[in-house]
């Protein structure tokens, strides 16, 4: 498993945050950086999760089934009635406001900053269309991964954004933030302790606007952005909906409100029916009585984004804020929301909604799933030497049977036969539905599952009639051991996450392992975020900002002006719209 605090590619020939980064905010000026040294950055740059490294694997594993487990005790959403219930205002000078939102970012720095950058910058000039700094910056769930530790928000997150947006500029941005479901795995305890305080309330150059996990604002033109918290779509807590209620009492038939939540419960509700429903109870019972319309549902969660369109409705998802790729070309081309097979009562009337628009395009999306191949064992090396170690403890074991050789020895280092195909088969069958993901395993999951474990076993077969073949086998006693680790391990490790690659693109074409198979590929490129203006007459546009290819090297900015962010890309990053602005009014 390789070190993924390493800065990728060269050592990110820019700087970052200096050691006084927590000083830097507030308007005050920071002490800029001089080099990438990570002593004088005060974080460091860190690489793309390697999500299918051994250990990650287990751990992630862990945490998702200690979270299933025991959620509700680590809840703290309880506890935040105590923290305040204020309502805030976000208006700009002019009577209107730009707005960003960006989602499932803490992931890479190269992905992560360079979304950081662009957002930070003055003004972008986008396919014709000059588009101002936002006064307004939504996060909208997963600020870091794998786990919530406090480090890892300083290197995957707050450290970007401090390099992005040194100092408060004038206007004086703010940032509110929901949690998603890898910041709700320490129970909320980082979150908080940078999102939600009562002192030195900023985060890079932006203040920190919220008093819980959740927030209500009130924008321009009587339009109300509203995040909520519902716990990776469990239920939302007494405490919350009573701060809502509160909320809605401002509510009236001319508001027009944007629900910002955590996953986008609206597509995932095609194959788990119940996935919206505290969607459609918050919906139904907060908002819809008091006459105004939810116009605008945007979520993170899945790393791409897709655009659904209904009767008066827009439903967003963009998750691309340096998070690896996630697909398109396995959404739906229509939903109904809410499903009409949810169990929940008195659930909201079913209405169609259509897939409008998605970034990267079907095509596109394709084709990066065919990279799997050659990115498997390069951003994986872990999972490459596990399948490597795995091989040849079978091909000793069928060595063992085949010769049939009984020396104490031999016996000592080989595992049984039967042991090893049970093990082999067993596992890439719970790979095809981990027990921890959410849903049921249909047909679909166990075939694929046995078969992707009897190709293995075949490979086995075939390695092990090859290395009998070979003269090594017949070497004094520890010899062939040594020489099967040595030569046998790395090759067998290689050819056999060619075959899980194989797998991966056949199984994603069923629907099946569609997450490991971009997860496992770390794709860094194709991101996004949205750049959304209210104009004083109440007139919302939507700009959805993609960038095609991240940037790899950095430099130190030579702007030196205190608000400029510390790094630049040696190459201009190119951003343009994923498609053609969307309006609201």
């Amino acid at each position: 498993m390789t070190d993924d605090r390493a800065p990728d590619d060269d050592p990110q020939d820019g700087a970052a945050a200096s050691p006084h980064a927590s000083e830097a905010a507030g308007g005050r000026a920071a002490r800029r950086p001089r080099s990438t040294d990570p002593r004088e950055l005060g974080f460091t740059p860190r690489k793309p999760v390697p999500w299918l490294a051994p250990f990650l694997l287990i751990s992630t594993g862990i945490r998702t089934l200690l979270a299933m487990l025991f959620g509700a005790y680590l809840d703290k959403r309880e506890l935040q009635n105590a923290f305040g219930d204020g309502i805030f205002r976000q208006v700009g000078p002019d009577g209107g406001l730009w707005l960003d939102y960006v989602a499932d970012l803490g992931d890479g720095f190269n992905a992560t900053y360079s979304v950081a950058y662009l957002i930070a910058q003055r003004e972008l000039e986008v396919d014709g269309h000059r588009l101002p700094r936002a006064q307004t910056l939504v996060m909208g769930g997963d600020q870091v991964y794998p786990s919530a530790a406090y480090e890892a928000y300083e290197d995957r997150c707050k450290g970007p954004y401090q390099a992005a947006l040194p100092v408060s500029p004038p206007e004086r941005p703010t940032l509110f933030a929901v949690p998603g479901n890898h910041d709700w795995y320490d129970g909320l305890t980082a979150f908080l302790r940078l999102f939600v305080r009562s002192r030195d309330r900023h985060f890079g150059g932006w203040d920190t606007g919220q008093s819980r996990s959740y927030f209500a604002v009130e924008l321009p033109a009587d339009w109300w952005l509203l995040g909520l918290d519902d716990q990776s779509g469990s239920y939302l807590d007494d405490p919350q909906l009573t701060y809502f209620d509160k909320v809605a009492e401002r509510l009236g038939p001319q508001s027009r409100v944007i629900l910002t939540v955590p996953a986008p419960t609206w597509v995932k509700a095609v194959d788990h029916p119940t996935a919206y429903d505290s969607i459609d109870y918050f919906i139904r019972t907060i908002i819809a009585p008091t006459g105004a319309q939810v116009r605008l549902l945007i979520s993170g969660d899945l790393h791409h984004y897709a655009r659904y369109a209904g009767p008066d409705r827009q439903l967003i998802t963009c998750g691309s804020g340096g998070a690896y790729l996630y697909p398109t070309h396995k959404l739906p081309e229509r939903i109904e929301v809410p499903p009409r097979d949810t169990l929940a009562r008195r659930a909201s009337t079913s209405r169609p909604y259509d897939l409008a628009g998605r970034y990267p395009d079907a095509a596109r999306s394709r084709r990066y799933g065919w990279g799997i191949f050659p990115r498997l064992p390069l951003r994986n090396p872990g999972f490459t030497t596990l399948l490597g170690t795995l091989h040849t403890l079978l091909m000793l074991a069928m060595a063992g049977v085949v010769s049939n050789r009984t020396g104490t020895e031999q016996r000592l280092f080989s595992v049984p036969l039967v042991a090893m195909l049970v093990v082999t088969v067993l596992a890439a069958a719970f790979f095809a539905k981990p027990p921890s993901s959410g849903g049921k395993r249909h047909a679909r999951h166990w075939i694929l599952g046995v078969g992707h474990g009897l190709a293995h076993v075949g490979l086995a077969a075939a390695g092990t009639w090859a290395w009998l073949a070979l003269p090594l086998y017949d070497w004094p006693w520890p010899l062939p051991a040594v020489a099967a680790a040595v030569v046998y391990g790395p090759v067998s490790g290689l050819v056999a996450s060619q075959l899980v690659a194989a797998y991966l693109l056949v199984a994603g074409a069923f629907g099946v392992n569609v997450n490991e198979l971009f997860a496992g590929q770390g794709i860094e490129d194709a991101k996004a975020f949205l750049r959304l203006r209210i104009d004083p007459d109440g007139t919302l546009t939507i700009y959805p900002i993609a960038v095609d290819r991240v940037a790899r090297h950095w430099q130190v900015n030579p702007d030196q002006s205190p608000e400029s962010s510390w790094l630049s890309p040696k190459h201009p990053l190119r951003p343009r719209l994923a498609e053609p602005p969307t309006t609201l009014t």
